[in-house]
């Protein structure tokens, strides 16, 4: 867990801390955010909490970590990884990192950055060798920002 102060928001000090998402996140605002990044669709709180439980039974090998703003306790960021454990470079791992969203009222704070170095400082703790995403073009700059190259082509086949 980390803390870090911002004081650009019109003169009002804003205190920020990453951590793990905890099941009480849905009602600060957890959904919500998500939605600023895809769809979400309508997620009771039963449905949270199972998948919540179901994501938390993996341990570390599945991290969904969250910014909380603290004075007023919205989640302002987030991001996961989920690390794979591969046959390659002698039984390695990989953490994919997903679904990195800053809510657009806290854009500009370098929060998404704090994100991406906190899941990538966890893979290399796991002991992965590598830490991958799939981003737009649009957002290839801000990744390079935090150290990722472009590597290639993402390629995807929906189910939907």
């Amino acid at each position: 867990m980390a803390d870090a102060s911002n004081s650009d928001n019109g003169g009002k000090d804003q205190t920020f801390k990453i951590r793990r998402l905890e099941i009480s996140d849905k009602r600060k605002g957890y959904m919500e955010l998500l939605g600023q990044l895809t769809v979400t669709g309508s997620v009771t709180d039963d449905e949270f909490d199972q998948r919540f439980k179901e994501i938390s039974s993996h341990g570390d090998d599945h991290l969904i970590c969250v910014i909380e703003e603290e004075s007023s306790g919205r989640i302002a960021a987030t991001g996961s990884v989920m690390i794979e454990k591969k046959f390659l470079r002698n039984c390695g791992k990989v953490g994919h990192i997903e679904d990195i969203v800053v809510n657009s009222e806290f854009r500009g704070k370098h929060l998404g950055k704090q994100v991406v170095d906190f899941l990538a400082d966890h893979c290399r703790a796991m002991g992965c060798y590598k830490v991958i995403l799939d981003c737009s073009v649009e957002k290839q700059v801000f990744y390079e920002k935090c150290g990722l190259v472009n590597k290639g082509i993402q390629m995807s086949k929906y189910f939907d």
